[in-house]
């Protein structure tokens, strides 16, 4: 069976990737499975220069297929914070991650003045596949568009998913069903542009 580690200790990114592979013969690893692992510093100013980062450096520590990835919230009307910072964006002096509900205040306050026409947002993930010796064989690139709400809607997902509101459904990603979230989701739909290259390792691999 190809072992695929996903570059998270997030369980929650996990299962979006452990759905994904559920129909092929694919173990599915996050990096929480380990008792040995590597910290990675995201220190780049784009998503594909952490995706890579975190795939390389994790694929050579684990002698494994290391999918990376890294992903944020962009705010049209803050000229797309928090971005890469997204995490973080409560305790950007501190460098460090930030609660969820400290990262929405923060947010809130940010477009308290802005109207709901001019809150428009994209949620972006970058998904990078590296090989054990830290070779990459793919990238790839997922959005997904809605606006940012005035007030919390939801108690389902993760950081600002109860603010973010995809229009055509009315909902925020907080009310939204997980299978729906896993269809449209700007993480599942970087990594299905992937499923090609990682249907052919785990092809040969058998």
């Amino acid at each position: 069976m190809f072992t695929l580690v996903f570059g998270t200790n997030n369980r929650k990114k996990g299962i979006e990737l452990v759905e994904l592979l559920a129909p092929y013969n694919i173990e599915v690893r996050t990096l929480a499975d380990f008792d040995k692992q590597l910290e990675v510093v995201e220190d780049g100013d784009t998503f594909l220069y952490n995706a890579r980062k975190k795939a390389i450096e994790q694929a050579k520590f684990l002698n494994a297929w290391v999918l990376g990835e890294d992903s944020g919230l962009c705010v049209d009307a803050l000229d797309g914070a928090p971005g890469v910072y997204s995490a973080r964006f409560a305790a950007l002096s501190d460098d460090k991650n930030s609660p969820d509900e400290d990262n929405n205040r923060i947010l809130l306050e940010k477009l308290a003045n802005v109207p709901l026409e001019e809150r428009t947002a994209h949620y972006t993930s970058t998904v990078v596949l590296a090989d054990p010796s830290g070779t990459v064989h793919g990238e790839a690139v997922g959005h997904c568009r809605g606006r940012i709400l005035f007030e919390h809607s939801g108690e389902g997902g993760f950081g600002y998913d109860p603010l973010f509101e995809v229009i055509e459904y009315h909902r925020t990603f907080g009310t939204l069903s997980p299978v729906v979230k896993r269809a449209i989701s700007h993480r599942a739909r970087a990594l299905r542009k992937l499923m090609p290259v990682i249907l052919c390792l785990a092809e040969s691999a058998t």
